[in-house]
């Protein structure tokens, strides 16, 4: 674990630095109002309350005296969740011990190509599996399937817990099963000597730790999430958790330092446990001018996790034929100009378990978007009720969480930075400048550019991973970039550095090995350039449209998104080309 440290001489130069780039880029260090700014202003309101130090008896008493009445504890921010009137929190928020009040706000979830697409398959036939290695799945439940059992039999699900009120621990919304089956399914319901394809995880022999945060409509909220990470964390010897799957989130509104979502995945994370999330898939989104950019939603804008975008797999193994979905969100994130996403994964279209009489799975036999049975065994009929078809980031996630469990698996002594250092630098960084995509039911087409807030550090490559044995060292933390509004041209600073974090150096700016250049590649950058002084933008080199950039765009100091939207549902069944049943077969559109 990093240590902070904070020596007169430097706070002095940091804030002259953290000055600068607010004047010129349009950098914000975090609110100090201590209030977010959505907080309802009437009403009873249920907020989470961060303090500086664990909350007690003392505590909560303060807050009870201003018609608070406790909810949950929430321990990994020092923090507790509580119902309270709005017109208080202002009042609280002048106590000394509180560092900052936000909503309870809500939050919902996001093979047979997309496998062999990033090499797990020889990684598979090399005996890495994901054998040993526990991966918490959080999420809306997993339900007990055979592809989930061990080749023996027993279930590999070893853990149930439901931080819904009033919920079972299974899957009554269908995403988290879903999810489970990409990141560790073995295959058994299609894996009979007649059937042509068969639909495996990543980690086919990982340990699942199901945590369930979502309702049967795909709904929850930031505390139960926080409640199930630092659950996770308190299992993580019991079961060797060493991966968190977080499929789920919400918009960004506020600096990931405020944010107690964010920092109960850093509190993970420092804990020992790769944080894995979903990108969002919000990248069509162009309600502010933005063309998609500054869409990454929490917690998957803090730079410590792992942030998955997607990629369409295309149906073949090739990975040359791949292009980016361009729904899928894209960098830098809203408030601190993190460079995100950090790799991408095959999103689109992909096969997993189904869980029959869940509302995913209604909702797709509704659309008529269910998966033939005869698609992987001749002679069926019928749609079939063992696997069906979901795209989105949340579907990629898991293909990266995975790999990160074979990395486990094969080396136990690695770190989260160096898990996430090492899926970065070995990611194939071979694109085109760009590709465009018509979405057949609105006949709009999209145009993606392959630039670095578009596909981060590349296309995932399990085993170009596990043949790298460079161990980093220093954090992984992924960088901010830096606009300058006079020239247009957008430059790279460690974070760490800007927020005052001494201690080690930053895996990107270590050496050559690691350097910027090397995990983004020259062409994702626009030059070869590297660190902080030199430009690795200008306005016209990658994008040409500076609208784009505007200071009321994706450098501005408020979230870019035109409302609260989060990605859920829709986009996930319908995705970037439309699997349909039709009367030549299982097919796309």
């Amino acid at each position: 674990m990093r240590k902070q440290l904070r020596t007169a001489p430097f706070k002095t130069v940091a804030t002259v630095i953290l000055g600068l780039i607010a004047a010129v880029s349009g950098y914000s260090a975090p609110n100090k109002n201590k209030t977010s700014p959505d907080i309802p202003k009437t009403g009873n309101v249920k907020v989470i309350v961060r303090f500086t130090t664990a909350p007690n008896a003392s505590v909560h008493s303060v807050v009870s005296a201003k018609g608070g009445t406790l909810q949950r504890i929430l321990k990994s921010v020092n923090g507790a969740v509580y119902s309270m009137p709005a017109s208080a929190v202002p009042a609280l928020a002048q106590d000394p011990h509180v560092v900052y009040i936000s909503p309870d706000r809500p939050v919902v979830g996001r093979l047979e190509y997309a496998n062999p697409t990033v090499h797990a398959d020889t990684a598979f036939n090399y005996g890495y599996t994901g054998a040993g290695v526990g991966i918490a799945v959080i999420d809306s439940g997993v339900n007990n399937t055979p592809d989930l059992n061990n080749n023996s039999g027993p279930s590999r699900i070893v853990y149930n817990q439901s931080f819904v009120p009033g919920a079972g621990t299974g899957d009554d919304y269908g995403h988290g099963t879903h999810v489970a089956g990409i990141l560790a399914g073995n295959g058994s319901q299609s894996s009979m000597p007649n059937d042509v394809h068969t639909f495996k995880g990543m980690a086919q022999q990982a340990s699942i730790v199901n945590l369930k945060v979502l309702d049967a409509t795909g709904a929850g909220t930031d505390s139960q999430v926080i409640a199930a990470i630092e659950q996770a964390v308190a299992l993580k010897s019991t079961y060797n958790i060493r991966v968190i799957n977080l499929s789920v989130g919400r918009p960004v509104f506020e600096s990931y330092q405020d944010d107690p979502l964010c920092q109960a995945a850093e509190y993970a994370w420092k804990a020992g446990i790769a944080v894995v999330v979903a990108a969002g898939n919000e990248g069509r989104d162009n309600s502010v001018g933005n063309n998609g950019y500054g869409t990454i939603g929490a917690p998957g804008n803090d730079p410590y996790v792992i942030t998955v975008g997607a990629m369409n797999d295309e149906s073949t193994i090739d990975r040359a034929d791949d292009l980016v979905a361009s729904y899928s969100s894209k960098g830098p994130t809203g408030i601190d100009h993190i460079v995100k996403p950090d790799i991408m994964a095959p999103g689109n279209g992909i096969i997993s378990i189904a869980s029959p009489s869940t509302t995913l799975y209604g909702m797709a036999a509704a659309g008529g978007l269910t998966v033939p049975t005869s698609y992987y065994r001749p002679g069926a009929t019928g749609p079939s009720t063992t696997y069906f078809s979901l795209s989105g980031t949340s579907m990629a996630t898991p293909i990266v969480a995975g790999a990160a469990a074979l990395l486990v698996q094969k080396d136990g002594s690695l770190t989260p930075d160096q898990i996430k250092a090492r899926l970065m630098l070995t990611a194939t960084k071979t694109f085109p400048s760009s590709s465009s995509v018509t979405d057949p039911l609105t006949g709009i087409t999209y145009t993606s550019q392959y630039d670095m807030f578009t596909i981060g550090a590349g296309y995932l490559d399990i085993w170009a991973a596990l043949n790298d044995n460079t161990l980093a060292l220093g954090s992984a933390d992924s960088p901010t970039a830096i606009w300058n509004p006079a020239t247009g041209a957008v430059t790279l600073a460690d974070t760490n550095t800007l927020n005052g974090w001494i201690g080690g150096p930053t895996v990107w700016d270590s050496s050559t090995t690691w350097g910027t250049s090397a995990v983004w590649g020259g062409a994702v950058l626009g030059t070869t350039t590297v660190w902080g002084d030199t430009t690795v933008w200008g306005d016209t080199t990658v994008w040409g449209d500076t609208t784009v950039w505007g200071d009321t765009t994706v450098w501005g100091d408020t979230t870019v998104w035109g409302d609260t939207t989060v990605w859920g549902d829709t986009t996930e069944l319908k995705g970037e080309d439309t699997r349909i049943v039709s009367a030549s077969g299982f097919g796309r559109k």
